[in-house]
């Protein structure tokens, strides 16, 4: 060891609090990196496996490829499974609505096959010999053909051909120049009959392109098929590219990018993109955090050391030689630091992971547990920056050392470079601060540069704090709003089904364990032809100008309700039933303007308004048909407007939901829903609702229900409960995370202000000293150094307060623009009160612990003192 690093050695062992500092600063950054890291492998992997037990685990499929061709891709180097299914053939689907999708493609999986392609039942069961055939829902949501259980096929099946050319699913269709004609040919080669035993979901490897709705059978050992789909899981998914580039030759291939997106070896730009963009950010803050603390150690370091380095400059040292020598106290802190970091922060990440894991379950995948995956090329990688941002810290000061003349660095005439205009200060704060104060605010506008990275540190962590409070307010604020509007737990939706079918199953789904209170409901858009002047002021102040004569057609909801749900709600209101029920019954009705709905006065509605001026009213109504009401099928109704909140109805499939103000439901018995049918109108929605104690139990067990029951019309089962838990799940895990990371950065903005505030201090010595040697009480000198304290967390606060309000304002309004959901901004106050909190006490703690160790030196000593 040269005489150079000893040296750098005993100048740390001297200094032991600023180094043990510093090796804190650096094990929190490396910790922080390798938690991120970390937690970010756990989570793709997590993602991963999600993904492949979705849509497979495979990482490549072969398309219409040979027999020969699979036996020779199961003797591969690197293969770890194969599966095959039969390409048996196509046929015609007939009646099909989508011109590009003309077609049924029957696939004869294997038993392999059927264990790696997972197949998602929504009705009935998997086929058990080559006479039975799974159906794909898509063909009756996406083609317009039913098909239900226990129906028989009769297919000509054969091969798609494009004149000598054999066609695929790879294939898109290849239409004709004309509507309805088409370039290629269906060749029919064999007449097949099969037995529909299920309906599944459509298969994940099923391309959206692909010209045929996939039913599968099972493969017949009896009949040797020319073309098979095969399906290869590697070892090493990371060669997948060059196993491709070695063994495809000409077959067509699809990658299964719903997995290898999370490997990040899909073609998915825009994901890879985002997901490297997300961690290099998050490293980049703590990075930046970091390099503020080690910076200010290695800067602090070098003003200890100058006139050592001053006096080795003079005998001959060189400036690389000096460089070196802060490289290595870099390196040294480094190889303390950076092992220690990375325990901590795989220990962490995995409390935290362990903490977390049940809550991923229930937002995601429920039979994939989220675990700790350590990576060994993440841990380097970590360690690497970590070091990276030792070094970058350290070389820094270590070149603006090197270059300092020699006789500036022995009498360290470059300590403090100023005028004395830059720290006059006025009459008026002299008066305010007293002798005490003023010297105070001197030595703080004296010292800027040294100091500026304590403001900045304490900035950073003030700003980060209230920004990550402000963002999990807006989601429990979120959460909130949907918790207090849902009126039930379970809900089946469906368009298409029959009355009778509908309510057979009802019968069956409200036997379901849990379940307490049940009901089911229809929704239909009629239009309402309502005069003008019937309508309350605040309406034209929304609509805009009107002739009083005008007759308006408003749009609005018949909501039918099960009939003794209905009678509740009559008995509720305090309304005669005789009036309100039978065929010519009366009709209620809530018509309001909803909240936050700007009027022409300028100002915010924030409470429901009344749409017509009177409580009962006639109205001549009509079914709408494309959006347009057909009057010549027109009612007369009366209709008594209530003051309730209608049971909330199904989600309408495909519908985001209206954001218009105008609130208009008619709510009638299901009874009448015959009334106001016509051949022109359909159902927007119907379905049925559940209230259960244990909703999960529930709604897994009427799944089973409905699928038993071989129900073939579309349909959602809603979870109603469990989305909204899931919304809770996702702000449990923010918080965690949220609060985990501003944690940590704000260690490191402790360790950082600690670090420097109580070295600038003792860099001070001889000054505080001289001060206490002419006179200076001990009360005088503690109110000096309070004032210090006061001015650095006033800058601070002073900068970090604004900026972290207008962070908070932008995290608003990018995750509710317009105030959205009803959605208010909440100024954080408890947040910057805890900050401001914080940020004295910090200062104030550091100054106190820096102030001790001064005053138990003796006077005299501290004024000999040299620094050297």
């Amino acid at each position: 060891m040269n005489i150079f690093n000893k040296v750098t050695l005993q100048g740390m062992k001297k200094s032991r609090t600023r180094t043990i500092v510093t090796i804190i600063g650096v094990v929190l950054s490396a910790a922080m990196i390798t938690a991120v890291a970390t937690f970010g492998v756990s989570l793709l992997n997590y993602m991963a496996n999600g993904a492949a037990q979705k849509y497979g685990d495979w990482h490549v499929e072969f398309l219409d490829v040979p027999s020969s061709f699979v036996q020779e891709r199961t003797h591969d180097e690197g293969v770890a499974n194969t599966a095959a299914f039969e390409n048996i053939g196509y046929a015609t689907l007939d009646g099909g609505k989508n011109p590009n999708k003309p077609y049924l493609f029957i696939a004869g999986y294997s038993e392999e096959a059927f264990d790696t392609l997972p197949i998602t039942l929504v009705s009935g069961r998997l086929p058990k010999n080559s006479g039975e055939i799974l159906v794909s829902g898509s063909v009756a949501a996406n083609g317009g053909v039913k098909f239900a259980v226990g129906d028989t096929l009769s297919l000509a099946i054969g091969s798609r051909m494009d004149g000598n050319k054999n066609l695929g699913q790879h294939d898109p269709y290849i239409s004709g120049d004309k509507p309805g004609t088409a370039k290629e040919t269906l060749v029919p080669k064999a007449e097949r009959t099969y037995t529909v035993v299920g309906i599944n979901e459509r298969p994940g490897f099923e391309e959206s392109s692909a010209p045929g709705y996939t039913l599968i059978t099972k493969a017949d050992a009896q009949d040797k098929a020319d073309s098979f789909s095969l399906f290869v899981t590697l070892t090493n998914p990371r060669g997948i590219h060059a196993y491709i580039g070695n063994t495809a030759g000409t077959e067509a291939y699809v990658f299964n990018d719903n997995v290898l997106r999370f490997m990040g070896l899909s073609d998915d730009n825009m994901f890879n993109v985002l997901l490297y963009a997300v961690g290099g950010i998050v490293v980049a803050i703590i990075m930046i955090g970091s390099i503020f603390l080690i910076y200010n150690a290695f800067t602090i370091s070098l003003n200890e050391r100058t006139r050592q380095f001053g006096i080795l400059s003079s005998v001959g040292a060189t400036a690389k030689q000096l460089r070196n020598s802060v490289l290595f106290e870099g390196l040294c802190i480094g190889a303390v630091g950076i092992p220690i970091g990375i325990i901590v922060g795989i220990g962490s990440i995995g409390l935290v992971i362990s903490v977390v894991a049940r809550n991923f379950g229930e937002i995601l995948y429920t039979s994939v547990p989220l675990t700790l995956t350590v990576s060994i090329p993440a841990i380097v990688v970590a360690a690497a920056v970590s070091m990276v941002t030792i070094l970058i810290s350290a070389y820094i000061p270590a070149r603006r050392a090197a270059n300092t003349p020699v006789m500036e660095s022995i009498r360290q005439t470059n300590e403090v470079k100023v005028e004395s205009k830059a720290v006059k200060t006025s009459k008026l704060a002299q008066r305010i601060y007293g002798l005490e104060g003023t010297l105070a605010l001197k030595n703080f506008k004296r010292n800027k540069k040294r100091y500026r990275s304590i403001v900045l540190s304490l900035v950073l962590s003030v700003v980060l704090f209230i920004s990550a409070s402000a963002f999990v307010t807006d989601m429990k604020q979120a959460s909130e709003r949907a918790v207090a509007f849902t009126t039930y737990d379970i809900g089946f939706a469906t368009q298409d089904m029959d009355d009778s079918e509908m309510l057979s199953l009802y019968d069956k789904l409200k036997t379901a364990d849990g379940v307490y209170e049940s009901s089911y409901q229809a929704l239909m858009k009629y239009s309402c032809a309502a005069k003008a002047s019937d309508l309350s002021d605040y309406y034209w102040e929304y609509a805009g100008s009107h002739s009083p004569d005008e007759t308006v057609n408003l749009p609005m909801d018949i909501q039918f309700l099960e009939d003794s749900t209905y009678l509740n709600m009559i008995k509720g209101l305090g309304l005669p039933a005789e009036e309100y029920t039978g065929q010519n019954a009366k009709l209620i009705a809530v018509a309001k303007l909803t909240s936050h709905m700007k009027t022409n006065r300028e100002h915010e509605v924030d409470e429901f308004i009344d749409m017509f001026k009177s409580s009962s009213m006639n109205f001549t109504i009509a079914p709408e048909t494309n959006g347009k009401p057909k009057m010549e099928q027109g009612q007369n109704v009366s209709i008594t407007f209530v003051e309730t909140v209608p049971p909330d109805t199904l989600p309408i499939l495909g519908n985001s939901g209206s954001k218009n103000p105008v609130f208009f439901r008619v709510m009638v018995p299901y009874s009448l829903k015959e009334k106001f049918e016509t051949p022109d109108t359909h159902v927007d929605i119907k379905g049925l609702t559940f209230r259960s104690k244990n909703p999960t139990q529930s709604a897994a067990e009427m799944k089973t229900m409905i699928q038993g029951a071989g129900i073939t019309a579309k349909y959602d089962l809603y979870n109603a409960y469990e989305m909204l838990d899931e919304n809770r799940n996702m702000i449990f895990i923010a918080n965690v995370f949220a609060y985990t990371f501003i944690i940590m950065i704000s260690l490191i903005a402790v360790a950082n202000v600690f670090n420097t505030i109580s070295t600038n201090i003792k860099l001070r010595r001889r000054e505080l000293a001289m001060l206490r040697s002419v006179g200076m009480s001990e009360r005088d000198f503690q109110k000096m150094m309070n004032f210090e304290c006061a001015f650095y967390g006033m800058r601070a606060l002073l900068f970090g307060l604004p900026i972290a309000v207008i962070s908070s304002w932008l995290i608003y309004k990018g995750m509710f623009i317009g105030g959205a959901d009803n959605i208010d901004f909440v100024f954080p106050w408890s947040s910057m009160a805890i900050s401001v909190f914080s940020v004295l006490f910090i200062v104030f703690i550091t100054m106190l612990y820096a102030i001790s160790k001064i005053k138990k030196e003796n006077i005299i000593d501290a004024l000999r003192d040299d620094m050297t």
